[in-house]
């Protein structure tokens, strides 16, 4: 469809080179502040009622066209983008990068999460789980480092799903993407009322307002959640490279409370606490590691920053895998300093370290760790926010939501209505629910994607369209879906029977030999551009096998809602998403036909 790429794109290896994206084509004069039909549905579809009953009445074509649709990089990394009618700002480096990694992630998780686990799943064995989970992580962060490099998209997930899996796939990851922008912000303001409680010296939940009406879990409203989430927000729309500096800078402070808690915590210590070291035995380690991944969450966030990096090929890899590797190490040590400050069974679950040190006789040192608390869940919400609206954007752009939200305002060069759409609803969210509740809905929205993002790698390494054969898709189909049944075989195993030792002698060799049968039997069709994870298609591989163990750990209640909240989205799909991205992509190839039929026309006339 692309037959030929402007000058900002080097059609070799498909990196963007530069030119200022405000130079791009895109508005009309109009502006940006605006609010029609038009901009929500401009598609034919939409246009009137009797048009869209009659687009209802095409579903079942239309859905089997879109199902074998899949994008392209060039699509992704130039045609979608002009669609937002104004450019994102090519500012960041590794440096932004790297602590936009650490402002995203170190919030939440390691001051909530953590004492929430330690006394309801793991204890003392907590470390463990965080160390399961970081390798978990640390195995996406690699792919998504490849993929970003590859592919510098706002869209990140999204768009390498979209590219390698096909369209209703990366719908439904676009759905859990949304769903787990809006969850994990909700979860972030609301830790971040629990510790500003207790930095003023009241109970974590004295300043949400009971509504006994309401069901449990729903009955503890939190207006300062939301103005928090407003306040972060505005921030992130007013400018990237402003929103960068202030994370970093900042960061610095989390830097110097992190090493006060080790230092301070360790000078406390007592080993006693460690036992027993397993009071839940295994089974609760991974229950925990599978919750406390939250504590990971954030990093994709970096990869959505590829089209605002002024290097993604060298700045992705850099300042993804190395912020990743170091806030593992982190989060190890300051989870064992948590335990051995205090008995697992008298961890307080809502603001742990800060009654931790209460306990040891250093009330002071509460008000520090509940400042560093805030400072690095305010990051997150700042980082978050820039994130957020970038995967918006994109899946706007895709016109899998109303590309009024793809709009990028030319002075701010952010994406102001998708960050603005995030919020609300985040907003909403965080004002009724309570953390336990949030935790579960994101965690395994979290761990779906990453594990198709592993996927997605597997086929962009393993198949290409034009030149792969059918016995040799056939095959990689074979040996992908052997691979992603035995990880569920695992998960399945241990859930079931944790001690039994069959079900794993059979399982586990089972993923061996797909993998192994994926890198003797299948050749490459692919090499990376400039970075790629090594040992493929061992870590990827690895990476699907950890995420759909650690999801198949949840409990029943997040399934329940995961499976309703997918029906939701499969349901919008149908009566709006297949129509709107079948008409824009009929719309594409009428224009792309002209263009040909003009240019054959243009020989004619020159001939003559």
């Amino acid at each position: 469809m692309y037959s030929a790429l402007p000058s900002s794109m080097d059609a070799s290896d498909g990196q963007v080179r530069g030119g200022p994206p405000e130079t791009m084509p895109g508005g009309d004069g109009r502006s940006y502040w605006r609010w029609s039909k038009e901009d929500f549905f401009p598609e034919p579809s939409f246009r009137n009622w009797a048009a869209y009953r009659a687009a209802l009445s095409r579903t079942g074509p239309r859905l089997r066209d879109r199902l074998l649709h899949r994008s392209t990089d060039a699509a992704e990394l130039l045609a979608l983008p002009r669609r937002s009618e104004h450019g994102l700002r090519r500012c960041l480096t590794w440096w932004d990068l790297a602590w936009l990694g650490f402002g995203a992630v170190v919030g939440t998780g390691i001051f909530v999460i953590t004492g929430q686990e330690a006394r309801f799943a793991a204890g003392p064995a907590i470390p463990l789980a965080y160390a399961a989970a970081g390798l978990s992580a640390l195995l996406s962060s690699l792919i998504y480092a490849e993929l970003a490099s590859d592919v510098p998209s706002a869209g990140g997930s999204f768009s390498y799903i979209r590219i390698e899996l096909g369209e209703l796939v990366a719908y439904l990851a676009a759905a859990n993407i949304l769903l787990e922008a809006l969850v994990g912000a909700a979860g972030l303001a609301r830790s971040w009322t629990s510790y500003f409680a207790t930095l003023i010296g009241r109970d974590p939940d004295a300043l949400r307002i009971h509504a006994p009406a309401l069901a449990a879990g729903f009955d503890l409203l939190d207006p300062i959640a939301v103005v928090v989430l407003v306040s972060c927000s505005t921030v992130a729309m007013l400018g990237t490279r402003g929103t960068s500096t202030l994370n970093w800078l900042t960061s610095l402070f989390s830097v110097a409370v992190i090493g006060f808690i080790i230092a301070a915590g360790f000078a406390h210590a007592d080993t006693a606490n460690l036992v027993p070291f397993f009071p839940n035995g295994a089974k609760g380690v991974f229950e925990a590691a599978a919750v406390v991944y939250w504590a990971y969450t954030g990093f994709d966030m970096v990869a959505t920053m590829a089209e605002e990096t002024r290097n993604p090929a060298k700045d992705i890899p850099l300042g993804l895998v190395g912020s990743m590797s170091i806030i593992t190490v982190v989060y190890c040590v300051m989870a064992l300093v948590l335990v051995m400050m205090q008995r697992y069974d008298q961890l307080d679950p809502n603001a742990a370290y800060s009654v931790a040190f209460a306990a040891a006789g250093m009330k002071w040192a509460k008000y520090l760790v509940a400042v560093g608390a805030l400072k690095g869940m305010t990051t997150g919400l700042l980082v978050g926010a820039l994130g957020q609206g970038r995967y918006t954007t994109q899946i706007a752009r895709a016109h899998m939501i109303p590309p009024y939200f793809s709009l990028v305002h030319p002075k701010t060069g952010t994406p102001v209505y998708a960050t603005l759409l995030v919020t609300m609803s985040s907003a909403a969210i965080a004002f009724f629910s309570s953390l336990d509740v949030l935790a579960s809905v994101s965690s395994i929205s979290t761990l779906f994607i990453f594990a198709l993002v592993a996927l997605a790698l597997l086929v962009r390494r393993y198949y290409n369209q034009e030149a792969s054969s059918r016995a040799h898709l056939c095959k990689l189909v074979f040996f992908l879906a052997a691979i992603i049944a035995s990880a569920v075989a695992v998960s399945a195993c241990w859930n079931s029977n944790p001690k039994g030792w069959i079900g794993y002698a059979i399982t586990v060799p089972l993923w061996f030999v797909s993998t192994l049968g994926l890198a003797l039997f299948i050749p490459q069709q692919r090499a990376p551009k400039v970075w790629g994870v090594p040992l493929v298609p061992w870590l990827p591989s690895l990476s699907i096998a950890t995420n759909v163990f650690l999801m198949g750990s949840l409990g029943y209640e997040a399934y329940v809602r995961f499976g309703i909240c997918t029906a939701v989205m499969l349901v919008y799909y149908v009566l709006v998403g297949v129509h709107a991205t079948y008409d824009v992509a009929n719309e594409e190839s009428n224009a792309d036909t002209v263009k040909v039929e003009a240019g054959a026309d243009l020989g004619i006339m020159e001939q003559r």
